[in-house]
């Protein structure tokens, strides 16, 4: 069969000819319909993802898609062994996998777990987010700072949530998509607005995909802008790194305050919480697709082009999805 095929480290994978994955032990081989081409993907083999210890080469990326199985269902699924997702079949667990709406196109079904149960996951464990909170996501035009933007208000009911990003055609888009305010990064200044934001309605929540000098600029604003005579808890969760991976902060910025740090990510999320967010999360998140409660920009592709989409930059806020 033809898939996607990563040889060495930090090399974009090649379209070649591959042995066909055997079914065993109540597997079952499936035809892959779309799967996403996400950062994490890329990340993995990459060799300098901290999970990338977990891959072995020559490999077929793809942590996720969808696959046909054999009495016609679409499952959202990842899949077992060696066998990614981008190729024209993966060994699945035919009864491991999310069922897939007739109404919700197989490219949208690949496309949204990632970003929406990364955002449903940071809401709801990590940032423990509930009705009336003032939330701030930093880094909000990318596809998954704009699905956790939405799922902010529309489904955790946050009172105020303010989108930091560059793309201001996107900042546009998401104040009619849940965002109440927004901060153009690179034309305003960052710590200056979420310094007066804060000091009139400290934040309960900042969801940060980019790290490096944004966060500190964040950080180091939330600890100037609230007396420490007037404690009020702000849960920093950290996501992506977009803009780095290590950032200067002042000690006393964690000391004088009552922030707290944490991340979401592959070893940081108990598997309770992991379940959750597949049984019950997932299909409230497809629903929502297909009652266009929430949007998800996608740009299909044929899997032969993978060289050129993995080393091609995507549009902003939009996930390219490669079909076999």
């Amino acid at each position: 069969m033809l898939a996607a095929l990563v040889t060495e480290w930090g090399k974009h994978p090649v379209y070649t000819d591959v042995p066909e994955p055997q079914s065993h032990d109540g597997a079952e081989v499936a035809a892959v319909e779309a799967s996403a081409l996400t950062n994490l993907t890329r990340a993995l083999v990459s060799g300098k993802h901290y999970a990338s210890k977990e891959v072995q080469l020559p490999a077929i990326p793809g942590v996720d898609g969808v696959a046909r199985l054999a009495d016609g269902r679409r499952i959202y699924t990842g899949s077992l062994g060696y066998s990614g997702m981008m190729a024209q079949r993966a060994l699945v667990d035919p009864h491991s996998g999310v069922e897939i709406p007739a109404h919700v196109d197989s490219v949208t079904a690949a496309a949204l777990p990632n970003p929406g149960i990364s955002a449903w996951t940071a809401l709801s464990h990590a940032a423990a987010v509930k009705p009336g909170d003032h939330v701030l996501v930093l880094g909000a035009t990318g596809v998954t700072g704009s699905m956790a933007v939405q799922l902010a208000t529309a489904m955790f009911g946050a009172e105020t949530v303010v989108a930091a990003g560059r793309n201001t055609a996107r900042l546009a888009w998401l104040r009619s998509a849940g965002a109440h305010a927004t901060i153009a990064l690179g034309e305003q200044d960052l710590g200056a607005r979420v310094a007066e934001m804060h000091a009139r309605r400290p934040f309960d929540a900042v969801l940060d995909y980019l790290w490096g000098e944004p966060a500190a600029q964040v950080l180091t604003a939330l600890a100037a802008s609230h007396p420490a005579a007037h404690y009020h808890p702000t849960r920093f969760v950290q996501i992506g790194s977009m803009t780095g991976p290590t950032l200067p902060l002042d000690a006393g910025v964690l000391r004088g305050t009552g922030i707290t740090l944490s991340g979401v990510g592959i070893g940081s999320v108990p598997p309770e919480v992991l379940i959750r967010a597949r049984t019950e999360a997932l299909p409230r998140l497809f629903a929502m697709v297909a009652d266009g409660k929430l949007e998800l920009r996608t740009q299909a592709r044929p899997l032969a082009d993978v060289a050129e989409a993995w080393s091609s930059a995507e549009p902003s806020g939009t996930r390219v999805v490669l079909t076999p």
